[in-house]
């Protein structure tokens, strides 16, 4: 029987989605290109997972800013998407994000929408999500209309003095919101879980939560191995057909509606290669906004090291600061988000220093602590993602650098004084996926958007896209509560509309 809905991906948008419409009486299928993850030793294993790669695709996308020099890309594709590597984070955007904020770059534009028009959404994202948190020790944290399911995830003896210490010298650390069963995650193996795969084994990802949801309602079904490789739109606009290759066969599924999440780059990569001759410059791009205003976090690893001071913390990733959030603490432009990474091992450090013995930076990482400095990549409309023939290219045009340095000179400043004598950094490029975003924005004048603010396309009615590519804005924090927000105010306009295409 033909699906009334086909959404395809299963990351934190299509899973989300799919969780939304539970119960609501449609037929969904949901098409995953991966498969589920197996618990396997090297889930666990940081030798594999950082040094060898063991669970990197074996694909290529192209690199425009360098020659069109081939990488190898950090996306995943399983069931679930990357939230299966991702650090679960789930914090919101902060209100002021949702309002035009002036940076040292540029100006990051408002949102379409107010975050009031979010909030309940952004709750509900919680729910589903069982978030880790605590209201009221962060300032910049928006309103919230339902407290946290779940109380904070507690720091280790070892980070509870160095909460203590960045305190000390007038910072102000707030526990992270955490999609984490740690006591799960532990029973497990010890180790940390940020960019750990996870094997349905603690972690609040769109697999055990989004897609666990959605299954437990009969009508909605998922099939794994199926890659989707175009789309067909007919002459009256609508998208006809769904064309995927299932273990060597390719089939064509005509349903209702077509909900696109692939994340933002292969979303915008699809949409460009369905061009025909009725559009010829791909579809939902009317606006010749798809594939633009391609954003990815300005990311930078700070290792704070103290010789006196002995880090035994197993994951570590428990509190962030947004002291410099929506100023540089002086009443100047903001400058961006600092939070703690996973423990940085030895084995991980390994990875991006080879020259170096294990055992000394094994050594060097017993006596540090390891943080993340990360600001708005501003959208800028020449920043975006091409396909020539079925190669991908990304051609990432980087903003707003100047206050990403302030940040990581400043929080220099901050971890001198509070006794760690050596910091040391290493800046992420553009092979890392830093919350990817962009690329089919949403907005209310299909003359420079390509959804409308429910995430449907303006071209073609029956049309959804529901990912990270939505997204107008960056902000200065982690995108996936946000993608998954949306993915439920976009279900629900669905069922109230009655599944109008």
């Amino acid at each position: 029987m033909t699906p009334d809905i086909v959404i395809i991906g299963s990351g934190m948008g299509g899973a989300t989605l799919a969780a939304g419409l539970a119960g609501s009486g449609a037929r969904v299928l949901s098409l995953e290109k991966g498969r589920q993850l197996a618990d396997r030793p090297e889930n666990r294993d940081p030798r594999a997972i950082f040094q060898r790669g063991h669970f990197r695709p074996r694909e290529q996308w192209y690199d425009a800013e360098a020659g069109d020099a081939p990488f190898n890309p950090g996306n995943y594709y399983y069931v679930g998407g990357n939230s299966k590597f991702y650090g679960a984070v789930l914090i919101r955007y902060r209100a002021e994000d949702f309002e035009a904020m002036e940076h040292d770059g540029g100006v990051s534009p408002a949102w379409p929408i107010p975050y009031a028009e979010m909030e309940p959404w952004y709750s509900r994202a919680e729910q589903l999500y069982r978030v880790r948190g605590e209201l009221g020790d962060d300032d910049t944290e928006p309103y919230h209309s339902q407290p946290y399911p779940f109380a904070a995830i507690k720091d280790e003896p070892a980070l509870a003095k160095v909460r203590a210490r960045l305190a000390k010298v007038g910072l102000h650390p707030a526990s992270l919101p955490l999609g984490v069963d740690i006591d799960q995650w532990l029973k497990k193996a010890k180790t940390p879980w940020d960019a750990f795969p996870d094997a349905r084994t603690g972690k609040m990802d769109a697999e055990t939560c989004g897609l666990a949801t959605a299954l437990a309602d009969p009508n909605i079904t998922i099939e794994t191995g199926a890659e989707v490789t175009r789309l067909v739109a007919g002459p009256d606009g609508r998208i006809a057909s769904v064309v995927y290759v299932q273990d060597g066969e390719t089939k064509t599924l005509s349903p209702k509606i077509v909900v696109l999440s692939t994340g933002a780059v292969k979303s915008a990569a699809m949409l460009l290669a369905s061009k025909s001759d009725a559009f010829p410059n791909g579809l939902a791009n009317g606006s010749d906004v798809v594939g633009r205003y391609f954003m990815s976090h300005n990311m930078t690893a700070m290792i704070a090291v103290d010789p006196r001071f002995t880090n035994d913390a197993i994951h570590q990733k428990t509190f962030g600061f947004n002291d410099f959030y929506l100023s540089d603490g002086k009443g100047g432009k903001p400058l961006g988000n600092m939070q703690l990474l996973g423990r940085v091992s030895g084995a991980i450090l390994k990875a991006n220093v080879r020259f170096a013995p294990e055992w000394a930076l094994s050594l060097l990482s017993r006596h540090s602590v390891d943080f993340l400095a990360m600001n708005e990549d501003l959208p800028d409309r020449d920043s975006r993602i091409r396909v020539d023939g079925d190669r991908v290219i990304m051609q990432w045009k980087r903003s707003n650098m100047e206050a990403h340095w302030k940040l990581v000179r400043v929080m220099k400043e901050r971890f001198h004084a509070a006794g760690f004598p050596l910091v040391l950094t290493h800046h992420f490029d553009g092979r890392t996926p830093s919350h990817q975003c962009g690329t089919i924005r949403f907005g209310t004048d299909p003359a420079t958007s390509a959804l409308d603010i429910w995430c449907r396309a303006h071209d073609h009615s029956n049309l959804f896209v529901v990912d990270a590519s939505f997204l107008p804005t960056s902000a200065a924090v982690n995108t996936a509560l946000t993608i998954a927000a949306q993915a439920l105010r976009t279900a629900d306009h669905m069922i109230a509309t009655g599944f109008a295409a």
